[in-house]
């Protein structure tokens, strides 16, 4: 398979050397490379998704960081072998949806996955960022509400305490979660492979959830 991830750094020094998980341009276009190098080879693709977002600056919009993130969408979209996608930790906006567009979409249990951070959609909606507890509890985005509102298909059980109390329980438990994800995939042709993954996401917003 092609593993493809986000790569946030788990103390100061590594998160400032990876720009707190904020892709570039370059590293959308890296991943587009990645998918279309899978599928001329026929290997099931895996996103692993850990990002508050793209990288918003001058340089990186200068460079084209809103056409890297709707090329890599219309990659996912287009690939003819099984793509899984996975929230391991923030899935932040279009920086995140850029590498989730899955066949099947998995997200850990204390996981958060929103079009905006809270603090975002409280400065726009109230003009203060205080009021960011009531903004995330408005935008359902725990993975509870988001496997309720079909935009994510199963919800992976962390250890007690979260993932990162116990590392090699977590990854055992995503590798499970996504070897019975991939298995009923990998007997499916690429044309219909594609056509349910649009079809998918298409329908996504039409029903209704109480």
């Amino acid at each position: 398979m092609v593993l493809i991830g986000h790569e946030k750094g788990t103390d100061t020094e590594g998160r400032v050397r990876h720009n707190f998980g904020m892709a570039n341009p370059e590293g959308y276009r890296k991943a587009v490379r990645l998918m279309h190098m899978a599928d001329r080879f026929g290997l099931p693709v895996v996103t692993l998704v850990d990002t508050p977002g793209a990288y918003p600056g001058i340089g990186a919009e200068e460079r084209g960081q809103a056409e890297a993130i709707a090329r890599a969408i219309e990659t996912c979209l287009q690939l003819t072998v099984p793509l899984v996608g996975v929230i391991i930790g923030e899935g932040g906006s279009g920086g995140a949806v850029a590498l989730a567009v899955a066949d099947r979409t998995l997200m850990l249990e204390h996981a958060v996955y929103s079009v905006i951070s809270p603090e975002g959609c409280a400065a726009i909606l109230w003009r203060s960022g205080e009021q960011a507890p009531e903004a995330a509890e408005a935008m359902r985005l725990t993975a509870q509400d988001l496997l309720q509102l079909g935009v994510v298909d199963q919800v992976i059980p962390e250890p007690l305490g979260g993932a990162h109390r116990s590392p090699a329980d977590t990854v055992q438990a995503v590798g499970e979660a996504l070897e019975q994800a991939l298995e009923p995939l990998l007997d499916r042709s690429g044309p219909e492979l594609r056509r349910a993954r649009r079809e998918k996401f298409l329908a996504m917003g039409n029903g209704t959830v109480s």
